[in-house]
Formats: structure tokens, C-alpha cells, sequence
């Protein structure tokens, strides 16, 4: 199993909107391999009803609410002799009775686009290009990566935007030594924007549409990239060592007012921006044909070049896959690393809350019952502690579990129920919430 087919698995089981995703991937699946004859398209559709009991993910403004998704989704993939290739679109609409019922705006919609490129140049060279555009309100679909911290772990209004794209070139230079070499891009932007200074009163205060505060386009909107080179000796045909650089950097976009300190200093989006030195170990092992592990571990130097802000702290990436029986396996893994966050106050030293360090455990469960009924659970926890300003060594935890039991009646119609559970605990003011969704859906595809 893959670190790619994993990644995807983890965010369609992750929420609502992803979930239909799983069968498209298993419909493209069955036409690479011939099971319904060679397609280079695919098209399908969802239709599923759903209950939220906390849609706003609110502790104080909490709204309960029945509703229906449809997500209509249409691929190309081309497999060829050297290179495999393909693109993916979804469209979500969703749509909330209570907010209907109080003369809101009764539904949001989301967008996601995904595009891979697999070429091989000889048996020594390989490259990989993704590219995965998403615009929609939940965490899950902004930040697909669920092994990775979210800066945000509540729903936000608007369409909000986020792009994620890779390249990586593979190169085995002898049978026991090869490299590999990759780039990764992603792009932020929020729709809640807009943030001055006013001064009317005397004391200049933010304000952002009336509310007093920052924007989450001026505090969020960035870019971030990174370079990382592996360096890969085969000591066996199951046992792999490897030391690796990443070089990250984040360039926060906002061009707007975040924060005004006690002196009157306004700090504006860049004075966050910085740049961040991995250095790391690893293990890849082939324990059996059926069980796999990797780990890395290291540290990173983050230096936020306004402020003259620096830490040191621990990198980690650890992962284990077991597959007991065909169809059905387990994968637990652990990740350590630094994220952007929506906290930004200043402490009474003038200094801005910079990153926020995060721990994230998760546990993915698949298990085949029937030849047609399968059963998915996953996990997932992140701890995040938060590093200078105001909440400084302040911490939440998200806890997110999520159930699914589809049933395949053929290759082309598939039913599926599940239900998902949120848990945010925080010391931050208003940031805690829990929320449990419910859902029963068919899925077509041809």
C-alpha cells in the first residue's frame, strides 16, 4: 500500500464532502486493471442525506441541521507506456434546512480538482507530478493532508481556496544507492478579508467587516514551498537507511493588518513570514510482504526573519502498515512538525504568535466483512501547542473519528453510512467545540 493511496484513503474518510471520492478511486482502480474493460473516463455521482449538530463548529453559536449532499464527479485517466496520467473533478452542494428555516443562504458549495502525472524515464529514473486544487469551507478539504497539522480545525465561511502541488524525480544511480529529489507547493486564500486600522476613538483598533480583529486572509493567506532531498542506501531488498534536507519557506500574502501591540506598532501579514532547516534520519523496512514501516527523525531550525524570532525543536514521521488479509489492513502513524495558525496577538513585548508546534496520531482502520461490504474506521488526534505572542505555550486538541460501512452491489452502484465525530478542547477563548454528523448515501459511476 502506497503513501499516496493511503494520504487519499485517510481524506475521504476524513468528512462529508470527500467521502464520495473513495469510489471513484476504486472505479479508476477496476479500469486500469481491465475489470470493466479498458475506460479512459469515468463519471459518477452521490446523493446522500445527512444530520449536523453543530454545522458552524461553535461553542456558543451552536445550530443543529438536517440536509441533503450531491456530488457529481467526472476523471479522464490515460495510461500509457511510460507515463500514466489523469485528472479529477468534484463538485459538492450541500444543503442546510436550518439555515433555510432562519432565511440564510441554505447551501454551500466546493470544488476540487486532482491531477496526477507518473513517467518513466528508463528503469533508473521516475517522476512524479500531483496537483490537487480545493475550494470549500471545511478543514478537510483546505488542508487534504490529515498527518499534518491544520491551522484551523473549524469550519470557516466563504469560498476559501487552497492549492497543493508536487514534483519529485526518483533515481536509483546503483543497486544500492538512489536519491530522491522533490519540490512542493501550497497556496492559501481565504475569503474573509479586509481588515484596517481605526483610530476613532483615540486607540487604534483592527477592524475586519464591522468586528473588531483580524482577517483570516490577512492572518492565513500565504505560500509555502519546500525543497527536500533524500539520500537512499539499499542494504538489503528489505531494508532501506536514509538521510534527508528539507529547506521549507512561507510567504504570508495578506498584505494586510494583523496585530497592534501595546505601543501602537501595527504588524502587518509578511512580519510572519520565515523560512525553516530539516535535517532527519530514516528507516524504510519490509518487515514481511504484508507488514511495512518507516520512520524519520530529526530536528528543524525555524528562524521568522521581522522578528528575529528562532526555534529548535524535534521532527518526526513515523508510519506502519499491516495488511492481514487481502482487502483489509491497518495503518497507525505519528507526525511532529510546525504549522501556520490564526493566533497572532502579541504578548507585552510586542512579540506576534508565530507557529504553532504540532503532534498528530492516526490510526486507519479498513476491513473487508464481504466481497461487497466493507467497514473503514479511522482516528486522528492533533495536540498543538502554540509558540510566542499572547499564547505562548497555550494548547488544543482536535480529536476527529470517523465510521463507514459501504456495501458494493456491482461496479457501477454502491451504498454507504457512516458517522463523524469532532472534539476541539482548547485553552483559547471560544475555540472548543464538538459536533457529530450522520449520513446514509448511494454512489453511481460508469
Amino acid at each position: 500500500m502506497n503513501s499516496k493511496t493511503n494520504m487519499n484513503k485517510l481524506f475521504v474518510t476524513a468528512g462529508l464532502a470527500a467521502l464520495s471520492a473513495a469510489t471513484l478511486e476504486y472505479a479508476m482502480a477496476d479500469d486500469a486493471t481491465g475489470a470493466t474493460g479498458p475506460k479512459y473516463w469515468s463519471v459518477g455521482g452521490t446523493l446522500r442525506g445527512f444530520y449536523d449538530d453543530n454545522y458552524n463548529t461553535s461553542s456558543s453559536n451552536q445550530r443543529e441541521s438536517f440536509g441533503f449532499e450531491v456530488l457529481p464527479t467526472v476523471s479522464v485517466h490515460v495510461p500509457l507506456q511510460q507515463t500514466d496520467l489523469g485528472i479529477r473533478y468534484t463538485y459538492g452542494f450541500y444543503y442546510y434546512q436550518d439555515r433555510e428555516e432562519k432565511g440564510q443562504t441554505a447551501y454551500d458549495q466546493t470544488h476540487q480538482v486532482d491531477l496526477w502525472v507518473n513517467h518513466s524515464f528508463n528503469e533508473r529514473w521516475k517522476s512524479t507530478v500531483t496537483d490537487t486544487f480545493a475550494s470549500g469551507q471545511e478543514p478537510e478539504l483546505l488542508t487534504p493532508n490529515p498527518v499534518t497539522g491544520e491551522a484551523t480545525p473549524y469550519r470557516i465561511n466563504g469560498d476559501n481556496i487552497s492549492n497543493h502541488g508536487g514534483v519529485s524525480l526518483d533515481t536509483d544511480w546503483t543497486r544500492l544507492f538512489s536519491t530522491s529529489l522533490s519540490y512542493e507547493n501550497g497556496f492559501y486564500d481565504y475569503a474573509n478579508s479586509g481588515t484596517y486600522v481605526s483610530d476613532s476613538g483615540g486607540t487604534p483598533v483592527l477592524m475586519n467587516g464591522g468586528v473588531g480583529g483580524a482577517s483570516l486572509a490577512g492572518l492565513l493567506d500565504r505560500v509555502e514551498e519546500s525543497i527536500t532531498l533524500d539520500a537512499k542506501w539499499h542494504l538489503t531488498e528489505d531494508t532501506t537507511i536514509l538521510v534527508g534536507y528539507q529547506f521549507a519557506f512561507a510567504n504570508y500574502t495578506g498584505n494586510e493588518p494583523i496585530a497592534i501591540d501595546a505601543s501602537g506598532r501595527v504588524y502587518r501579514s509578511s512580519d510572519r513570514d520565515n523560512d525553516t532547516h530539516y535535517g532527519f534520519v530514516g528507516l524504510e523496512e519490509n518487515f514481511t510482504p504484508n507488514l511495512t514501516g518507516s520512520v524519520k527523525v530529526g530536528a528543524l531550525y525555524n528562524d521568522v526573519w521581522s522578528s528575529g524570532y528562532t526555534s529548535t525543536d524535534p521532527y518526526a514521521d513515523l508510519s506502519l502498515s499491516y495488511t492481514y488479509i487481502p482487502g483489509s489492513y491497518v495503518q497507525l502513524g505519528f507526525t511532529h512538525d510546525l504549522s501556520a495558525t490564526d493566533q497572532v496577538l502579541p504578548n507585552s513585548s510586542g512579540q506576534l504568535t508565530e507557529n504553532a508546534e504540532n503532534s498528530v496520531v492516526y490510526l486507519d482502520v479498513n476491513h473487508r466483512l464481504t466481497s461487497k461490504l466493507m467497514a473503514s474506521v479511522i482516528g486522528r488526534v492533533q495536540y498543538t501547542t502554540y509558540n510566542g505572542g499572547a499564547a505562548d505555550s497555550l494548547t488544543t486538541t482536535d480529536y476527529g473519528v470517523g465510521v463507514n460501512l459501504s456495501y458494493q452491489v456491482n461496479n457501477h452502484l454502491s451504498f454507504d453510512t457512516g458517522y463523524n465525530y469532532d472534539d476541539v478542547v482548547s485553552d483559547l477563548a471560544n475555540y472548543s467545540y464538538t459536533r457529530n454528523r450522520v449520513y446514509l448515501g448511494v454512489t453511481a459511476t460508469y
